[in-house]
């Protein structure tokens, strides 16, 4: 046989080449850990659809956002759970400065400073008894340009608490840009915006609304993205970015891959890929059947999302994919 003798089997021989010639390698602090700040308990409290994760106190919120700096983790992204009594038709106490989101910010600032990126969700979903993503109308549809009045007092009120980036995630047409404009106005110019640019009204939810304690009535395909389309997620990219997005984001992440790497290609801004809780759980009750090999698949699918262009990742695993990493390298 004539041809050169090539094997590219050369570079995949030993653990130490495989590490050499490695051409996508997450690091721990491109990842964001979500956390859920629970009104009026005493103890964290486990939620059974999401193992390892909990609604903590204010002490516990401290203790774990300590773990994750130390694990190298690159930011927090919190979400407040208040109490069902608290709860109203427009969302009011997510612009509470008392109430337990922008209470849990101003912990988390107070305590870690400028030691890692401390974000908010502004959404208001959690918030409101009908657990839409803004306030309704007469008919009963998301009064889209109500609600964005409420998401600039509610980005403010998240600004002034500490937080160094505010995520809009309820999906409202000019969220980014009235959100931009209140924190200038109100000289937050440096607070950045993570948006969430193409969020799919997809099934991947489920552990999540445990979590927040969702009192969703009906879905949110009215203002969600739809899972069939990519051109339209393209379309809502563009749109955020015009408006003064710092960072977009898809969500879920895994079953959307090719609208991450169809968006790298399209924007100069940074891209992150939320892995959502139905991805997160559906790999902890396989590995809980001894179906498959944990800790590989944790750093599989998260080396997949890094691979399909996304620079940022949010991940309920993300301290111990840091520490796993850590070890790695």
């Amino acid at each position: 046989m004539s041809f050169p003798d090539i094997r590219p089997r050369r570079l995949r021989r030993t653990p130490a080449i495989r590490r050499l010639v490695e051409e996508t390698r997450v690091a721990p602090s491109e990842l964001i850990l979500p956390l859920f700040l629970k009104e009026g308990i005493t103890e964290p409290r486990p939620i059974s659809s999401l193992p390892g994760v909990v609604q903590h106190t204010r002490e516990s919120l401290l203790k774990a956002a300590h773990e994750a700096v130390s694990a190298g983790v690159g930011g927090l992204m919190l979400y407040g759970v208040p109490d069902n009594a608290n709860k109203d038709e427009t969302g009011s106490a997510g612009l509470d400065p008392e109430g337990i989101l922008n209470v849990g910010l101003r912990d988390l600032r107070a305590e870690l400073g400028d030691d890692t990126v401390i974000m908010g969700d502004v959404c208001v979903d959690e918030f409101t008894t009908h657990g839409h993503c803004g306030v309704l109308a007469a008919d009963g549809s998301v009064d889209n340009d109500a609600t964005l009045e409420i998401y600039a007092r509610m980005a403010v009120a998240q600004a002034e608490a500490g937080a160094h980036m505010v995520g809009p995630s309820g999906m409202m047409d000019g969220q980014v840009g009235v959100i931009r404009k209140a924190l200038d106005a109100a000289g937050h110019q440096d607070i950045g915006i993570l948006a969430y640019s193409a969020k799919y009204a997809g099934a991947f939810y489920g552990p999540f609304r445990e979590a927040v304690e969702s009192t969703l009535q009906g879905d949110r395909r009215q203002y969600q993205q739809d899972p069939p389309n990519l051109r339209d997620a393209l379309r809502e990219v563009d749109l955020d970015v015009a408006e003064g997005a710092d960072i977009v984001m898809i969500k879920p992440a895994l079953p959307y891959l090719d609208v991450i790497a169809a968006i790298r290609e399209r924007v100069a801004v940074p891209v992150a890929a939320y892995q959502v809780s139905g991805e997160y759980a559906m790999v902890e009750a396989a590995a809980a059947n001894g179906w498959l090999d944990r800790e590989r698949v944790i750093m599989e699918s998260l080396t997949s999302i890094k691979r399909a262009g996304a620079q940022i990742i949010l991940t309920y695993w993300a301290v111990e994919a840091a520490q796993l990493l850590r070890e790695r390298y």
